[in-house]
């Protein structure tokens, strides 16, 4: 069985781009060198950044920043559009089969291309589950409801498992070796390697056919690292700018982005679940899909859909087997 994707093959794995940036205004070959080592090796890319952002990564003023920026916006043309031309652009969105039909049917259809799809739930719920899972249903055909495209895994709690990406792959009829070979592993150590690797991410999005981004999960850094109450500012700020970093390669790049997240007691509840996400109100609304995992009676898993753009709230029962994560 090969090994597991390092960060140096995580880096030392990017192609250079096949777009020329130069054609781009006030992009000469230095200053392209800069943006495709940096990531920004599309038009795509550089028309969604900001001008603060693209002058402190390539050490130009924001005046230059912004010029490039509006020449990649021209070449592509964006704009204002009618509802109707965003609907077509809409069409190219792909949903993912989670390979439970009852999951898939709750969330209309699996998880969407260009969005963030969050789980959360407590430990052993089955979100790493969940995560696995996708990251072999992704690769499976089209007409079977994958995408056909390769998964990008950041690991921020050491729980990535090969051995059981191997194990759902047979049973989904895939080559366990092949589909090994189509993840891109990460095993990221703060949150500020966690960002850096999201940003190498960009150089890989297209050379590697990266359908599917998964962080597991996406706080625990964030909560490690930023601990009372007078660090919470700057945490959010940080994790803020993280979810943009996330949105930006699902849009740009058509991919899915699946989180999983932790969860803390709400003390205010006196009747229910006190069972909240971590993150905030910036996660909140920074995810375009929301599940909540728990335990049920004899084994089984309650998955509950609790904020979607266009779905009604509800749940259904899944069970974890040997054979992956299967209808109850």
């Amino acid at each position: 069985m090969p090994r597991k994707k390092s960060v140096e093959d995580f880096e030392s794995d990017s192609e250079p781009t096949t777009v020329d940036l130069t054609e781009l205004e006030g992009v000469g070959p230095q200053t392209a060198g800069k943006l495709a080592s940096m990531g920004y090796t599309t038009f795509e890319s550089i028309a969604v950044a900001s001008p603060a952002e693209l002058a402190a990564s390539i050490g130009v003023s924001e005046t230059t920043a912004s010029k490039i920026i509006a020449s990649a916006r021209k070449r592509l043309k964006i704009g204002v559009e009618t509802a109707y031309d965003y609907y077509l652009k809409r069409k190219n969105i792909v949903k993912i089969t989670t390979g439970v039909r009852s999951l898939d049917t709750l969330i209309g259809g699996g998880i969407e291309t260009q969005t963030i799809t969050e789980i959360y739930g407590p430990y052993g719920s089955g979100k790493t589950q969940l995560a696995h899972q996708l990251a072999v249903t992704t690769q499976l055909p089209i007409d079977k409801g994958g995408y056909e495209k390769g998964v990008l895994y950041i690991d921020t709690e050491h729980t990535f498992r090969p051995e059981r990406i191997a194990q759902i792959a047979e049973a989904f009829g895939l080559d366990p070796v092949e589909t090994l070979k189509n993840i891109w592993y990460a095993r990221v150590f703060t949150s500020d390697h966690q960002m850096l690797i999201t940003e190498k991410a960009e150089a890989l999005m297209r050379p590697k056919n990266i359908g599917l981004v998964i962080i597991d999960s996406l706080i625990s850094h964030f909560r490690g690292e930023y601990v009372g109450r007078e660090t919470l500012a700057v945490r959010q700020q940080k994790l803020n700018l993280y979810m943009h970093k996330l949105l930006k390669l699902a849009t740009v790049y058509n991919a899915a982005v699946l989180v999983t997240n932790q969860v803390l007691a709400d003390p205010s509840t006196f009747y229910g679940d006190p069972t909240r996400p971590a993150g905030g109100h910036i996660l909140g609304h920074g995810v375009t899909m929301r599940l909540y995992i728990r335990k049920g009676k004899k084994g089984v898993r309650v998955v509950r859909l609790m904020k979607s753009p266009y779905l009604p709230e509800g749940e259904v029962e899944v069970l974890i087997t040997e054979k992956g994560i299967i209808e109850a």
